[in-house]
Order: C-alpha cells, then structure tokens, then sequence
C-alpha cells in the first residue's frame, strides 16, 4: 500500500506562489492551515448581502474602525483567509504593511449559503483557535445571524467557541466592542 502525502504550504510559499503567477486569472483561493482551498462563486443573494453588509457597516464605523471586504487576513503560520468582512483597529497605513492578523481584529464575518457547513466548522476552528474573539455567520438559507463569542479549546483540543446566539433577520444586532452601535439586520439580509 502506498502512503498518499499531502504538500502542507507556508505562507511564505503560498505567497510566491501568487508571485509567480500560478494561480490562472480570476481563480478564488484561500490558504486554510497549509492547504490551498478554491473559493466556491458566489450566488447572488451572497453578492447582495456582502453589498448590503459593507454599506451599512462603512457608514456605521466610519472612522473608529477599518472595514474591509473580501481581503485576506494573516493566520501564522500557515492559513490566509479572505474572510467576507473583517473589522478591525484603526492603523494609520490601513495595513499596507500587512494584512490584519488575530490581534488586529474586532470581528470576523462571513456569509453563507453553499458554504455553511464549512464555515460553521472548519472555519469556525480556525477562527477559535486563533483566539479571535468575535466571529458572524450570516446564514442565507435559515435567514439567521450567528453570533459567536470568546473561543476556547475543549479537552480533546478542538476549538469552537462558548457561546452561540441566534438573531433573526428582521432584529437588530449589537456590534462587539462598540456598545453604542446596532446593525438593523432587516437592512442586510436580501429580499
């Protein structure tokens, strides 16, 4: 019997990788704890929520925080991935020097229809381990937010996170560190 060996890649390696052009032309991929993962397209509910969700987060935040859409994020040492909104700190270069890494980060979003499996769970851990204390899943199929707050690794060494609190389209959401300001989901959700 043959033994199958996966090539693990770094983010050193996944990096010259997109230098040198090996991924063709407009092919959506991501770097998930050494494995390059092609992105599935995006259906277009999932394209008007980010839309939706952007707009109103922009216009919310302003300046206190930095809203970015679809951008990677640094995992050290080996996942890059592009979250469907991230909000993180203020920096004066708005990370030119580098993506966001776990302690930049306020919030971690993503939107999901085809894709809810995998980010409740593969990315979910991903996000818990990190340490990154505050991650949504905008579930399109359920028509739900899920809240999910203070990760932590249980005694088998999977992480997740301790709590998980469902919001329903038409309510309203506070948003973690800024007590003051509220998403009005009904304004997000398509349709």
């Amino acid at each position: 019997m043959v033994a199958i060996a996966r090539k693990r890649f770094t983010l050193d390696e996944y990096h010259r990788l997109i230098d040198w052009g090996f991924f063709a032309g407009k092919e959506r991929v991501e770097l998930i704890r050494g494995e390059i993962i092609k992105m599935s397209p995006k259906r277009t509910p999932h394209s008007v929520c980010n839309y939706l969700l952007l707009k109103e987060l922009t216009l919310m935040f302003g300046d206190r925080a930095i809203v970015r859409g679809q951008e990677p994020i640094f995992i050290v040492p080996n996942s890059e991935p592009e979250p469907d909104v991230v909000i993180a700190v203020k920096q004066d270069d708005n990370y030119l020097s580098s993506h966001p890494t776990p302690k930049d980060i306020l919030l971690v979003i993503e939107i999901a229809d085809s894709t809810l499996k995998y980010d409740q769970e593969t990315k979910l851990s991903l996000y818990a381990e990190a340490g990154i204390n505050n991650y949504w899943i905008f579930n399109l199929g359920d028509r739900h937010l899920e809240v999910y707050h203070q990760p932590f690794q249980d005694h088998q060494g999977k992480f997740a996170y301790r709590s998980k609190q469902i919001i329903l389209a038409e309510e309203t959401v506070q948003m973690p560190i800024f007590d003051s300001l509220t998403l009005d989901l009904a304004k997000v959700f398509p349709g």
